[in-house]
This record gives structure tokens, C-alpha cells and sequence, in this order.
């Protein structure tokens, strides 16, 4: 086929990490999985207007009525797969309902079907493993130019790490318990998240289920019902990772502490841009759990990303948006720079997708249901995450919060964080990990937290409170946050009402639960 007869596959480009080693040649003969996005039948366009009703009155679509109204269209499959079929690749899955088809083959025919430009294996800088890397963009024939939306797999790099911080002692003088933490956030009471499931992505380690039935009888609750779901090939691995395993179980039991009569349900998948796409649409998309929360804790600055990862995420987080599922992602540790060393701000991805609800990470002072102070956690080796976004537009929930700029673009965008909560290792979580109690704080247990009692707010309202950010804005200096407006994580500073720190502010969960109340008659009633 003529290179004239091939587009670009859009936003697909890759570069070069600069600090990766190359160590050797890929291996044109090993046997890699594909997965290849489709465009939807229709678009979700709609979503935003019919959620900025209240959560009861939202005209969403069922998971059984998805595939036929969004899902891909039958005969852009059939010609995904006829193309993937010539190039000597295998479908070995379609699901239609993700808009995804996967196809397995020699890397050589990938690479031959997709035009890519391999490098070689590199080696991270951070300890991470070996990746295959390409470069410049894919291609496919121009007939599938407008059918195909993103094709991952061919570069394995690791794409994400998770937003977890180690406290340097076992037990910090000042740390909690989950369930002590919603105590102090005024979690509602009488409710547990009975009736919920709580969906965990996860991009390596594992849970052991020994531990969580230590903790749990510790804390005299219940071990909750933990399903693990593994997707491309990720498997509950405890022990293989250990910091992933702080990640696994803080997410675990925090979840379980803070709404203990929810189920949870954790997606294992690769620590790739395809893993983590696959994790969210299959977690999304579960029509045997139907998570109405997923939690993400893990993420890495949105310009590490290719545009294409970026566009599916935010895509998949928007399907989630009109299937009334909430996500709560990370924000991330590493303050405004967001750990990127060019001497500019930026923010974490996915927390930046627009219909991701951003959790940032505050240092928590309470003595029970009393909050004695509460400030932007920055303890000099680490500190939540925040800024504005280069990527995504300011959306029109954050149109009357009063957003700064760009400290370095002087532009408008996308705010992160939404919302807060506890994150400072100094105030952290009691959490055990391989047989072991220690303290664990990052915006890693923000995501969590904030899951958990969105679990609660489901029960009680009797409905998905789904895509959040409508219902919660218009609450801007109500009594539903407890607003920080003391302290920075670099470049930006909190203050009253929203900043770029800590959001809105971390929660006063009853205030929050009559708010969205049907019968409420503040901003979150029915319209």
C-alpha cells in the first residue's frame, strides 16, 4: 500500500523520554496484544447538559442499552478486523461496548499494519523495568482514518506511577485510621455504602488477603468482598512490588474502613497507556460489578501522555459521565511542578480530564469530629498536586470559580484539584501492607477516601450521583467544604474558596449528603 493511501492516526505521536537508555533491539518476532479504538455511534455530547440536572432527575443510559446507542458501530469493527486480518493479525476480542478491539501478532506485523517507527528497548530512569519505545506517529489506510481513534500496545513504556507517600516510621505520632479521618469529615451517618460497588484500578502489586482480614478484625470491621478482575494480562501479585502493594492496600482499606458495606472490585492491568486505557473502559464498562465509583490513584503529568491516551481517557471518563459512574483520581505529590524538571508547572493526568473528579491532599489536625486546623499539605519532600491545565479548557462547571492562569502560560484551563482531603504522610493513614502497619499518605488515599463516601452519598440518595462536579460547584463556599486557605504547593497558593491546591475544599460529608439531598433546596436540588 502506497504511503499515500495511509493517514496519521491523530494525537498518536510518541517521543523519546530524554534520561531512558537505550539497552538493545526489540524483538520483531515476540507475540505483543494490540488494542484499537473505535469511534462511538454517537457521540456523548449530551452528557454534560443532562448532568447539570441533579443526580435523581438525569436521564442516563442503562449498561445493556450502551452498545446499541454509543457503542461501536458493526461495521467499523468488521473493518477494523478484515485490516488487522490482512496484516497477519489475529482479533482474539471486540467489545463493542468499550469500542475496543484487540488483536495479537508478531511485533513485526504490528508494526508493519501500523506503520510505527521502533527505537528499541530503553531502560527507565527511575528502576521501572525495560520498555519497547517507538517514535512519531501510527498510521492506518486512509478508509479507517475517521474509524480508528487510538491504537496501544506497540510502545510498552511505563506510563504512570502511583500517588503514594511512605511516612518514615511505622506509625506516625499524629496519623489515623480511615474510619477515624471520615469521623473528622463528618461522613453521614447511618449509612455504609450497603448496596455499592467500588471499582479500584491498579497497575501493579497486589493484596493479600490474610492482611486484610488482620486489619479489618483490628479495626472491628467486617473484611469487605474483594474481587480482583485482571485485565491484558495484570494479575493480583503481592510481594512483586512493594510499593505498589502500598498502593493495592491503602486503596483497599481505605475503602473498606470508610464505607464498609460497599463491595470493591480491583482492575489489574499492565503499567502501560494501554493498560490503564483498557483498565478504566473495562472497570466503566462492567456490566457483571457495575461499579458506580472507581478510584485511580495513579497518573503522571499530562504532557507525558500522548494526545491519543489523552483523548480515550477523557472519552471513557465521559461514558462514564452517562452511565452515572463517579471516578476519583489522584491528584498527584509532587506539587505544582508535578515532578517534571523543565522549570514549568504541571499537572497530573488523569486528574486534568475534565470528567475526572481531581482529589488534592491536605495536612489534617482533628481530635475526633473536631478539626483543630487543616492546610495545603507541602512538607518539603512532597505536596499535592494542582495548577491549570495546558491540555483541556476550562469546562464550564469551574465558568463562576474564579480560576487563576497559567502561572507560566498566563491561559486559561482545566483547575485541578475538585476537591481534597488528608494526604500528608505527617497525618496519615494507618495501613497494613505484607505483614506490616505503617503510615501511608498521598493523594493516593484522597482518591479512595473521596470514593468511599461517594459509595455513602449513593446509598442514601438512592442513586448514582455519577459525574459530580455540577452538583458540587454551585456548592462553592457552603458548608459542604471546609475551605484551605492556607499554605501552597509551589506555585500556587490556597485562599477563600477555590484554589489551585485543594479545590473546593475537603468535605463535611453530612453537610455535603443534605445538600444533594432531593429534597434539599440549596444548589444540588432537582431542577
Amino acid at each position: 500500500m502506497a504511503a499515500s493511501d495511509r493517514v496519521p492516526v491523530t494525537g498518536s505521536e510518541r517521543s523519546l523520554v530524554p534520561g531512558h537508555t537505550r539497552v538493545g533491539d526489540v524483538d520483531p518476532q515476540a507475540q505483543i496484544d494490540v488494542t484499537v479504538y473505535v469511534r462511538p455511534r454517537a457521540s456523548v455530547d449530551w452528557v454534560d447538559t443532562e448532568c447539570a440536572r441533579h443526580p435523581v432527575s438525569r436521564r442516563l443510559v442503562a449498561h445493556e442499552d450502551w452498545t446499541e446507542r454509543h457503542g461501536a458501530a458493526d461495521e467499523d469493527v468488521r473493518a477494523v478486523a478484515r485490516f488487522a486480518r490482512d496484516a497477519g493479525l489475529t482479533v482474539t476480542q471486540v467489545d463493542s461496548a468499550r469500542r475496543a478491539v484487540q488483536v495479537r501478532g508478531s511485533l513485526q506485523a504490528a508494526v508493519d499494519a501500523f506503520g510505527a517507527t521502533m527505537e528499541g528497548r530503553y531502560a527507565t530512569a527511575r528502576g521501572m523495568g525495560e520498555y519497547r519505545a517507538r517514535s512519531g506517529a501510527l498510521t492506518v489506510p486512509a478508509a479507517l482514518g475517521d474509524v480508528v481513534m487510538g491504537v496501544f500496545g506497540i510502545d510498552d513504556r511505563p506510563q504512570a506511577q502511583p500517588q503514594i507517600r511512605r511516612h518514615a516510621q511505622a506509625a506516625a505520632a499524629s496519623s489515623f485510621t480511615p474510619a477515624q479521618v471520615a469521623e473528622a469529615y463528618a461522613f453521614p451517618a447511618g449509612t455504609t455504602g450497603k448496596g455499592q460497588t467500588v471499582g479500584i484500578l491498579e497497575l501493579g502489586g497486589g493484596f493479600d488477603t490474610g492482611d486484610l482480614t488482620t486489619y479489618f478484625d483490628g479495626l472491628g470491621i467486617t473484611p469487605p468482598s474483594v474481587t480482583a478482575v485482571s485485565v491484558d494480562g495484570g494479575q493480583n501479585s503481592p510481594g512483586t512490588d512493594t510499593n505498589a502493594d502500598g498502593e493495592v492496600m491503602l486503596d483497599i482499606e481505605v475503602v473498606g474502613s470508610v464505607a464498609p458495606g460497599a463491595a470493591i472490585v480491583v482492575y489489574f492491568a499492565p503499567n502501560t497507556d494501554q493498560g490503564f486505557i483498557d483498565a478504566l473502559s473495562t472497570a466503566v464498562h462492567d456490566t457483571t460489578h457495575k461499579p458506580s465509583v472507581i478510584s485511580v490513584s495513579w497518573g503522571e503529568s499530562e504532557d507525558a501522555w500522548s494526545a491519543q491516551a489523552r483523548t480515550q481517557m477523557e472519552q471513557i471518563l465521559t461514558e462514564a459521565a452517562g452511565l452515572g459512574v463517579t471516578v476519583t483520581v489522584a491528584a498527584g505529590d509532587n506539587g505544582s511542578t508535578d515532578a517534571v524538571s523543565d522549570g514549568q508547572q504541571h499537572v497530573d493526568f488523569p486528574a486534568s480530564a475534565p470528567h475526572a473528579l481531581a482529589c488534592g491532599g491536605t495536612s489534617l489536625q482533628a481530635s475526633g469530629a473536631t478539626i483543630d486546623s487543616e492546610t495545603v499539605w507541602n512538607d518539603g519532600s512532597g505536596a499535592t498536586g494542582g495548577g491549570i491545565s495546558r491540555q483541556f479548557a476550562m469546562p464550564s462547571y469551574q465558568a463562576n470559580a474564579s480560576l487563576p492562569v497559567n502561572v507560566d502560560t498566563q491561559t486559561t484551563g482545566r483547575g485541578v484539584p475538585d476537591v481534597c482531603g488528608d494526604a500528608d504522610p505527617q497525618t496519615g493513614y494507618v495501613i497494613r501492607v505484607d505483614g506490616a502497619e505503617e503510615t501511608i499518605g498521598g493523594t493516593s488515599a484522597v482518591a479512595p477516601l473521596w470514593a468511599g463516601l461517594i459509595a455513602r452519598l449513593d446509598e442514601q440518595l438512592g442513586a448514582p450521583l455519577g459525574f459530580l462536579q455540577p452538583v458540587l460547584y454551585p456548592l462553592l463556599g457552603s458548608s459542604s467544604f471546609h475551605d484551605i486557605n492556607s499554605g501552597s504547593n509551589g506555585s500556587y497558593t490556597a485562599g477563600t474558596g477555590w484554589d489551585a491546591c485543594t479545590g473546593l475544599g475537603s468535605p463535611d460529608g453530612t453537610a455535603l449528603a443534605a445538600a444533594v439531598a432531593p429534597s434539599g433546596t440549596g444548589a444540588g436540588a432537582p431542577s
